[in-house]
């Protein structure tokens, strides 16, 4: 399989010439990333992980295209493209379906707390062929799954660097990649990854930083 990292929390998995691709959000190289999807997987409505306008787009355009996310960015997307409403899935946790050929199961279920004044919202994290984990705004880790290849939101307005490090060995995957990097500077990303290098190490966790377009087989 195939992954390559665009800016912030999108990625793109390519498997026997099929691609799926997690998060087209507004901070990301969308449609780059969508250009001959087969099927998006959405983890919530914010701005950052879902590119509204490009991705109804993409749903009018590809007749192939199938959508799968929350339920409340279902409905909006199906609003917006009723001509392809019967191509967009809402998913619930505690869920497996497939999607371009891949296999996929839901965790979680609520977005991390940003402020108690802020609304919570729906957040899917996605398990993908029993490899990948994009767990989207949150840190909930998969129940009862060994977890090979964890993206991990290395900085958001919702989470500070001794979770976002406690998630990594919670989760103990053999390798890492970053992903929810778009606010952080030079500086900063440095040393977000050296605390995520270097504890996650001691567990097992072997963390590998990849720029915007890098692709990396996994």
């Amino acid at each position: 399989m195939k992954l390559t990292k665009y800016t912030h929390a999108c990625v793109r998995l390519e498997k026997d010439n099929r691609v799926l691709v997690v998060d087209p959000g507004n901070f990301s190289e969308t449609a780059e990333a969508l250009n001959g999807a087969d099927a998006v997987l959405v983890t919530h409505e914010h701005a950052d992980h879902i590119d509204v306008g490009p991705v109804v787009e993409a749903l009018r355009s590809n007749a192939g295209l199938a959508i799968f996310a929350p339920e409340g960015v279902a409905d909006t997307l199906g609003t917006k493209a009723p001509e392809a409403v019967a191509r967009v899935n809402a998913v619930q946790p505690g869920t497996a379906f497939e999607a371009a050929g891949f296999a996929i199961r839901s965790f979680g279920g609520q977005h991390a707390l940003i402020h108690p004044q802020i609304p919570v919202v729906a957040n899917i994290g996605y398990l993908i062929d029993e490899n990948v984990y994009h767990p989207g705004d949150s840190f909930v880790i998969p129940d009862g799954i060994s977890v090979k290849t964890l993206l991990v939101p290395l900085h958001a307005p919702w989470s500070k660097s001794a979770e976002v490090v406690d998630f990594v060995v919670g989760v103990r995957a053999p390798r890492a990649f970053q992903i929810h990097d778009g606010l952080l500077n030079e500086n900063g990303l440095k040393i977000v990854e050296g605390h995520v290098a270097r504890i996650g190490a001691k567990y097992g966790t072997e963390y590998t930083h990849l720029a915007a377009r890098e692709s990396v087989e996994i």
